[in-house]
């Protein structure tokens, strides 16, 4: 009977620790489900803030279409039609290569300029397990001039047309209303104007986003030119852009109005001489569009949480 008992007893006790093993590796299950890393999604709608670029990249697999136009001055009248007897326009293409990196290239009618750019985005804001408070992406670029030389009889050099651009993009989605993102930019150009400019000009950029309803956003942006050479010899300006942002189903129609004609960075940031105190105002818009072009990747993309 003895036996019996002890034996009874240790089966008992034997089943509660095993209960009780299974509770807790229930739970340590549920914490980690609910520590599980979530990515921030849609920070922005698209892949430009206004001119600048937005943190935003195209899918892997996806192609992304972007025309966009920049007419003249407000200013200039009834006589002008407020600018939109002049446009002026560039053409581009971005492709995702993976979830960190896309190139893309265009071409501007402004000095008939071909660019090309690289975005690799360096870390993503997410929350759960793993917190990252931001998203960084870095972008480089060039550019290059393609005006018939002014002078063609001296010695002209092809390095001579080349610009470059670097930026670091800061952004962070703090609700589902407001993206704000911050961007330390360098510009240089090989050949400048007169003496008295600097061949490399460094700006401070500031932008956000404010959704007022599902399909439009608020935008704007500003870069603050630090103090340089280039600053005062032209009398170039700080760039401030305003726009809307429209999604209809596979497109995003972004409308602003800017100081900027130029519509790459070594001439918004670098050479913006509008005022807008004065009127030196532009209507312009981006007509983004996206075409899926490897399936197999963009299904991969879709499938794969985090990196």
């Amino acid at each position: 009977m003895k036996r019996i008992c002890v034996l009874l007893l240790c089966c008992l006790l034997g089943s509660r620790l095993s209960a009780q093993d299974d509770l807790l590796a229930m739970l340590d299950s549920l914490q980690e489900t609910d520590q599980k890393r979530e990515f921030t999604h849609s920070t922005f709608k698209t892949v430009r803030v206004v001119n600048a670029h937005s943190i935003e990249i195209p899918a892997p697999g996806v192609l992304q279409m972007a025309i966009s136009h920049r007419f003249g001055r407000l200013n200039g009248g009834f006589y002008e039609f407020f600018g939109l007897d002049q446009a002026n326009m560039r053409m581009g293409f971005e492709y995702g290569l993976n979830n960190h990196l896309c190139l893309g290239v265009g071409r501007s009618n402004v000095r008939k300029t071909y660019d090309g750019f690289v975005k690799l985005k360096l870390m993503r804001q997410s929350s759960g397990k793993v917190r990252m408070p931001f998203t960084i992406v870095a972008l480089s670029g060039m550019g290059v001039n393609t005006l018939r030389w002014a002078d063609p009889d001296r010695p002209n050099y092809f390095t001579s047309r080349l610009s470059y651009w670097h930026q670091l993009m800061i952004a962070r989605k703090f609700n589902s209303r407001l993206s704000l993102q911050f961007m330390p930019t360098m510009v240089h150009r090989n050949l400048v104007a007169t003496r008295r400019e600097d061949n490399d000009v460094f700006a401070l950029g500031a932008g956000g986003r404010y959704r007022l309803t599902g399909s439009m956003t608020l935008n704007a942006e500003y870069f603050f030119l630090l103090p340089t050479g280039s600053h005062t010899a032209n009398n170039y300006q700080n760039s401030l852009s305003v726009g809307v942002d429209l999604e209809t189903g596979g497109h995003v129609f972004q409308l602003m109005l800017t100081n900027s004609l130029g519509m790459t960075e070594n001439l918004f940031v670098a050479e913006t001489d509008g005022d807008w105190l004065q009127g030196d105002i532009h209507f312009g818009f981006n007509l983004m569009r996206v075409f899926t072009v490897s399936e197999q990747a963009h299904a991969r993309a879709q499938k794969a949480e985090g990196w």
